[in-house]
Order: C-alpha cells, then sequence, then structure tokens
C-alpha cells in the first residue's frame, strides 16, 4: 500500500490529499425526515445510451426519447409514491446515462431515504435483466452473476435555502439542453488536469512569502515557477492570448466612496471589453462579482480563478454554463476540488488576487484607482 505523500498548495501550505466521494451522505442530516432532495443516480456501466437518446424535436429543441427501459425505470419511481405515501416524485429526468430525481420527503419516513432508493434500483435491476435475456446477453438464472443496472450509490442534493427549488427544478429540466451544447462543444467543456499559463513577469514583491523565488520550498510542483502558473482549467483556453487581459480588483467595503469607485470600475471594464479586453478576477469581493456578471451580461469574455477545484464530470453552473458554451469564459483552479464547504483565508485570497496579477497584461494598480477617483 502507497503512503500518501504531501503536497505544497499555494497560499495554503503542506496538505495531504484527500480522497472525495461524491455520493457521501451529508453527516449529522436526517434522511427520514421531512425534506426536498435532488438524487443522482449513474449507471453502472456509463458507455451505453441504456435509458433513452439524447436529440432534437422538430423545433431544434434538446430532448430525451427514453428507452423501453428508461419507461421503466422512471414507473419505478412513481410506483414508489404509491408505497410510500410520505414520498413525492417531483420530477424525473432520464439521460442516456443517468437521471436526476426530485424528491419531497412529506412526512417521516419509515426508513432511511437510501434503502428506498435501493429499492427502485433493485426493480429496475429486473427490467434490465429481462432486457438482456431477450437479447441473449445473460445466462439462464443460476449460471451468471447478472451486472447491475446503477452504479453503487448515489448523489444527493439537499433543499437548505428558499429560492433552492427553482433553480433545482430548472437544473433538472435543461438537462437534455446542457448534455446537448456540451455534445456540440466537447473541447470548450473538456477539464484540463495541468494547464501551464504563461505569467507577465509577475512582481515577486507583492506574492505571499510561501511563492517567493528565493523562499519556495522544495516539491512545490512548480505552481509558482518564475514565468509560469499551473491550474485546472475548464473553458476557451484562447482567452489568454488576447492581446488584453485585465484583472479587476475591488476593495471589500459599502462605503459611499467605495460604491461610487465600483460603479466607475464597472463602466471602464465594460467599455474595455466592448473592445475586446477580457476581464480577469478571482470574483472574491461583491464588487468584483457585480462586474464579471455584468460582463457576462454584455456577452464579454471573463478569466475567473477559483478557490475550487473541479471534480469529475463537472459542468459550470448557471450564466456561467452558457457564457462556457459561446467561447466567452475560462475557469481556472490553482488547487485540488474538496467537497466540503470553506470559508477561503486571507492568504488565499491574496494569492488568488496576484495570480490574476500574474496573468494580466493590465494588472490593476493604485494609479488607475487614483483616475477613477479624480
Amino acid at each position: 500500500m502507497s503512503e500518501k505523500k504531501p503536497r505544497y498548495l499555494e497560499g495554503i501550505g503542506w496538505r495531504y490529499e484527500t480522497e472525495h466521494s461524491m455520493t457521501r451522505r451529508m453527516q449529522d442530516h436526517d434522511y427520514q425526515s421531512r425534506c426536498i432532495y435532488m438524487l443522482t443516480l449513474a449507471l453502472a456501466d456509463r458507455s451505453q445510451p441504456l435509458l433513452g437518446h439524447l436529440g432534437l424535436d422538430a423545433q431544434g429543441k434538446a430532448m430525451l426519447t427514453p428507452s423501453a427501459l428508461g419507461y421503466a425505470v422512471t414507473r419505478e419511481w412513481y410506483a414508489l409514491e404509491k408505497d410510500y405515501p410520505q414520498l413525492w416524485i417531483m420530477r424525473v429526468q432520464l439521460m442516456e446515462e443517468h437521471l436526476h430525481v426530485v424528491v419531497f420527503v412529506k412526512d417521516k419516513l419509515p426508513k432511511h431515504l437510501g434503502k428506498l432508493v435501493g429499492i427502485v434500483k433493485n426493480r429496475s435491476n429486473k427490467h434490465y435483466w429481462q432486457a438482456l435475456t431477450a437479447q441473449g446477453r445473460l445466462a439462464p438464472k443460476g449460471q451468471q452473476t447478472p451486472p447491475p443496472l446503477f452504479a453503487e450509490n448515489f448523489q444527493d442534493t439537499i433543499l437548505t435555502h428558499e429560492g433552492q427549488l427553482e433553480t433545482m427544478l430548472r437544473y433538472v429540466d435543461d438537462n437534455p439542453k446542457r448534455a446537448m451544447t456540451k455534445r456540440q462543444n466537447p473541447e470548450l467543456f473538456k477539464v484540463v488536469r495541468e494547464l501551464k499559463v504563461k505569467t507577465m513577469q509577475p512582481n515577486w514583491k507583492t506574492m505571499q512569502p510561501s511563492c517567493n523565488e528565493q523562499n519556495r520550498p522544495a516539491g512545490m510542483s512548480g505552481l509558482c515557477e518564475l514565468g509560469s502558473l499551473t491550474f485546472a482549467a475548464i473553458g476557451n483556453h484562447w482567452l489568454l492570448e488576447r492581446g488584453v487581459r485585465m484583472q479587476v480588483r475591488c476593495h471589500n467595503n459599502t462605503t459611499p466612496e467605495n460604491l461610487k469607485l465600483i460603479e466607475r470600475q464597472k463602466e471602464y471594464f465594460l467599455d474595455r471589453g466592448q473592445k475586446g479586453g477580457v476581464v480577469v478576477s478571482p470574483c472574491i469581493s461583491a464588487g468584483e462579482k457585480e462586474i464579471a456578471r455584468a460582463a457576462l451580461d454584455a456577452k464579454q469574455p471573463l478569466i475567473v480563478i477559483l478557490e475550487n477545484g473541479f471534480p469529475p464530470l463537472y459542468k459550470p453552473p448557471g450564466k456561467y454554463f452558457d457564457a462556457c458554451a459561446e467561447g466567452l469564459l475560462l475557469m481556472l483552479a490553482p488547487w485540488p476540488y474538496h467537497m466540503e464547504r470553506r470559508t477561503i483565508t486571507r492568504q488565499q485570497c491574496l494569492a488568488l488576487n496576484d495570480m490574476a496579477a500574474a496573468i494580466s497584461n493590465e494588472p490593476w494598480t493604485q494609479e488607475q484607482e487614483q483616475a477613477l477617483n479624480t
């Protein structure tokens, strides 16, 4: 058994990497209690479109046409409502090799929700095995161990705040559209794990001590090598070749003076964006987020640097997805993905802002700020 080795993460320090599971249940949550969930189940063999076929309808809208097996699986979910009246199956969205279900647990369940998911899986297996037997691909009972239809376990998203249900249902309903968009633009949605990005002569005096050329620890995996940075990335890599890449950096306070400055910054960056400039930002402060949203709304390009990395099968959320499909977005992540929620540290904020400055050819300066304030 190989021993885990620590890795140096710039802005964080030395850490042992954690092996994450998207199917891990939320600790201390009662999965029998009243709650709304979005469940995702993947096929054990995702190489075959067993549940249906993705295509376009007569109006050119993406749609999933269920297979006979897909219809059978859908029926089993709605049949679960009859067996357990505490449930309301709000949505079942089949995809070719996975499915999403939105479940409302109206009253306390007699058993863990995972047990009910297991019931649907077992019933679905029977339909799958019947199909395999009819196709001559499964030997008579007892002569062969039949394969499961679904992979072990499932992923759940728990509704926790107001407005989340609408987003959850829209995400499920839009899944065929998003899948078709990814299929039509595969390179824009491919996660690259180690993208080397050239830097524009970074000012190492402003970097964190751990990133200083003289003080950099051995075995740092090249994250802060002079002249380049290494990121996981998804989106349009060609945005890094744009002639104007502008760092956005805003103060995180709500004084009237700062709010006026943010409005002037937004006007400045949108004007430069109309002329081909690319906004570069970690989008940490409220002002930085506001300017990034304005750029996306105006169909202008954005390079965003994230504290968290990308899990397997990652798809950008919300406006980011549409911007990615249009080639207007590049998402960069210098550190590995983590499942748990973390509060970003001041050291990480400084490091991300340094990275934004390093890959911009127009880093934000005090002189620019003073000019906008006059």
